[in-house]
């Protein structure tokens, strides 16, 4: 039997069901552990760009920094719980793929290898994507589309030469669009107004035409992609269940103040595009790049851990209020850092406050495997119909 994981996120319940066999667990932890060799690379290399005074490695990682934490971990979450909630094993192509391109990178930098596995993991995920809407088409599963789609143009991009820095706008696109679809899904269930989902789509739509404006017209493109950027945050502000669930208890509560803090940032990286337009390097770009990818992004995978865990590994990963202090080091830091460091040009305290965002990091990934290790393997509360509503991704 395959057993999958339901989230009530309204009352933190986690439930296990039966379903019929097709994944072995084993078969996805090698995904699991070059996401997070690809975690840890992307950390160091970020230590080296801060400046600090560690080891320089034998092959440039921090050349790959970006792509690493983007595609080498986010992407290989995001995937292999796509992957499980296929739970076709061919789909296992796309964290697999994402996995070795990942490792291509930390062992020989950008090298062609690397982009190319980068690329085929999106291609295998357009793959599930496709299979997923062959069951149930949705909007929710439009978006998440949308976010494999800028995931390869992305990669396409670097394997045509761009450097990084301008292909940002499709990696924004590619998180942004993904957690976007998945808090639709959730929030399906408390959704009203007869035209919420079509405003959803209408500021999807603003996202794409913004991130391909950044490349047709790079000068003019970003302001367009801060205004999609806009709309979809104000999306998530108006239906997301997190402001309800933020006046709840324990693990819902945990969650909303983690999602609304993260759509404060989405907001900031918004307004920065926006307003001032392109940045491909400097101040202002470091600013932009970390509201999206620590500020949103990180702080997705903070408060959904204890959802993909269980998902994945089988694992359990309970609610402790030891979660909340490397959420708050996270956003007290990245605070930190853009208003002292960014805006006011405070290099040592950049410096430091960019450190305590790699221990935040640190932090929540040991109070996590020090959590699930004190709890044995989940119990499957066997059921005669399958549970078909879908996990968060990873960087939901």
């Amino acid at each position: 039997m395959r057993r999958e994981t339901a989230h009530d996120e309204a009352n933190g319940r986690v439930t296990v069901v039966s379903l019929p066999a097709s994944m072995p667990v084993r078969w996805r932890l090698p995904a699991l552990a070059t996401a997070a060799v690809a975690l840890l690379s992307g950390l160091y290399a970020g230590l080296q760009l801060l400046g600090t005074p560690v080891p320089t490695p034998p092959v440039a990682v921090d050349q790959v920094h970006g792509p690493l934490m983007v595609l080498g971990f986010v992407g290989t979450l995001i995937a292999l719980e796509r992957a499980v909630a296929l739970g076709a094993r061919w789909a296992l192509l796309a964290p697999t793929c994402s996995g070795l391109g990942g490792l291509a990178l930390v062992a020989t930098g950008p090298s062609l290898a690397g982009k190319a596995l980068l690329m085929s993991a999106s291609v295998v995920l357009l793959g599930i994507y496709r299979a997923l809407w062959r069951r149930q088409p949705s909007a929710a599963l439009l978006a998440q589309t949308t976010g494999a789609f800028a995931w390869y143009a992305a990669t396409l991009l670097w394997l045509a030469g761009y450097p990084v820095a301008e292909t940002v706008p499709w990696l924004a696109t590619f998180v942004v669009a993904t957690i976007a679809g998945e808090r639709l899904e959730l929030a399906h269930a408390a959704l009203h107004h007869p035209y919420a989902e079509r405003w959803f789509l209408t500021a999807l739509a603003a996202l794409l035409a913004g991130a391909t404006a950044t490349t047709l017209w790079p000068m003019t493109g970003p302001h367009l992609l801060g205004a999609g950027v806009l709309a979809v945050t104000a999306w998530l502000a108006v239906f997301d269940v997190a402001r309800h669930t933020v006046r709840a208890r324990a693990l819902p509560r945990y969650v909303a103040v983690g999602l609304l803090s993260g759509y404060g940032w989405l907001a900031l990286a918004g307004v920065l595009w926006a307003g001032a337009g392109p940045a491909t390097d400097g101040p202002r770009y470091d600013a932009t790049l970390h509201a999206v990818f620590l500020g949103f992004v990180m702080s997705m995978i903070f408060v959904h851990a204890p959802v993909i865990l269980p998902a994945v590994l089988r694992r359990p990963l309970p609610y402790h209020r030891v979660l909340y202090p490397p959420l708050a080091v996270l956003h007290a830091s990245l605070l930190v850092r853009v208003g002292l460091g960014d805006a006011a040009g405070m290099a040592q305290v950049w410096r430091w406050a960019g450190v305590a965002n790699v221990a935040a990091v640190l932090g929540f990934a040991g109070c996590a495997v020090t959590l699930s290790l004190r709890h044995g393997r989940l119990s499957p509360t066997p059921t005669p119909t399958p549970v078909r509503h879908r996990i968060p991704a990873g960087v939901s």
